[in-house]
């Protein structure tokens, strides 16, 4: 009978956060509140690592939601403070790819997102510069026959979107053609094709590796990083793509996929299939499924009335619960590539890429309440 009382009252608090209504007055407050806490707290002077490099891709959609023209300068200053490049080597003899954090590293994707913000910049102001180092190293890779450039799946959001966007400015056909090429190689080593979901990297993959209680360890922020890179990869991918429904194929099923596991209270579990393994709620991988379907609903992709109830709950925990009251943006699990059991995450635990992956969240639902 207690069980049954307590699945009544899951099942009411689960229609009122479906129910509940967000305006654009909210959203932007929720954006502006977010933002100017994070940048008040931190100098723009910080290296182009992927850390800072994710934040910044959701503040440039900050400002293009809001214009606010602190938001353009923070990252102009950061690019500046960067000389617009990642890695910083000059010797292409010596570049490598793999991982690493020293400037060497040039090939490697985590030194590479940084080229995201530089694009946007340019679009806002076509400076040749700010886009000169970018060209020299993603022309460089392309030149090279090695196809195993995206081996982890973060790599999927720091770089796709890359080449999609370096594309528009160029034309240049090779970066479409090596887009499907390295995507590929990472469905190859990384994609589940039962769950339809994508292990972090191979050493993840079942049943070689397992969840806490055996099952199938998918973690979330790295299927967001996914997730979030596939739609921005089609926001940009020409229509008449040879490739387009492969893209478009594997961003719908994860979709499914990722509604399924969605918890009562709107986030997703750091391990998506285990909520035992490390429970309690998340904020990153949450922050871009939120982004990812609302992406979706908003572009004609997925189907309002299927996807809009999670997107919707998922935004309220976001908002709700992720969002303290100064505007940190907690819940967010540090720096890592797998879910931990034990691993202590709570309203303090925030980061500069959790922030980002907020924003980008909220910009979407700005554009969703617009077309409404």
């Amino acid at each position: 009978m207690v069980n049954k009382f307590i699945l009544v009252i899951c099942f009411f608090v689960h229609l009122h956060l479906v129910a509940q209504g967000q305006t654009k007055t909210e959203v932007l407050a929720a954006i502006n509140k977010a933002n100017t806490y994070w940048q008040q707290q931190n100098k723009p002077q910080q290296w182009a690592f992927w850390d800072h490099a994710a934040y910044h891709t959701g503040n440039m959609e900050a400002y293009e939601i809001t214009k606010n023209e602190a938001y353009k300068t923070y990252s102009t200053t950061w690019a500046n403070h960067n000389k617009w490049m990642g890695a910083k080597s000059t010797d292409q003899t010596k570049w490598k790819y793999k991982y690493g954090e020293t400037d060497e590293f040039v090939l490697f994707g985590d030194w590479q997102i940084c080229f995201q913000t530089y694009v946007d910049l340019y679009n806002l102001d076509p400076v040749p510069h700010k886009i000169a180092r970018a060209k020299e190293v993603m022309e460089y890779q392309m030149s090279t026959a090695a196809n195993d450039y995206w081996w982890w799946a973060d790599g999927l959001y720091m770089v796709m979107p890359v080449m999609t966007k370096m594309y528009k400015i160029t034309g240049n056909q090779l970066y479409l053609d090596k887009l499907y090429a390295y995507f590929m190689y990472a469905n190859s080593i990384m994609y589940d094709q039962k769950e339809k979901l994508y292990y972090r990297d191979a050493k993840y993959v079942y049943p070689a590796h397992k969840s806490a209680n055996g099952k199938k360890d998918f973690w979330a922020r790295g299927d967001g990083w996914v997730f979030a890179g596939l739609a921005k990869v089609l926001k940009d991918l020409p229509k008449n793509d040879p490739h387009r429904e492969e893209f478009l194929t594997k961003y719908k099923n994860m979709a499914k996929a990722i509604l399924k596991s969605q918890q009562i209270a709107g986030y997703w579990t750091r391990s998506m299939l285990d909520a035992k393994h490390a429970p309690g709620p998340e904020t990153s991988g949450t922050a871009f499924f939120t982004y990812g379907l609302l992406w979706g609903i908003n572009n004609g992709v997925l189907k309002e009335n299927k996807y809009l109830p999670a997107a919707k709950k998922a935004y309220n925990y976001l908002t709700k619960k992720a969002l303290q009251a100064n505007g940190k943006v907690g819940f967010v699990q540090p720096i890592g590539e797998k879910a931990i059991p034990g691993q202590v995450v709570d309203a303090n635990s925030t980061a500069n890429f959790g922030v980002g992956a907020f924003l980008l969240a909220n910009c979407e639902m700005y554009r969703f309440l617009t077309h409404k």
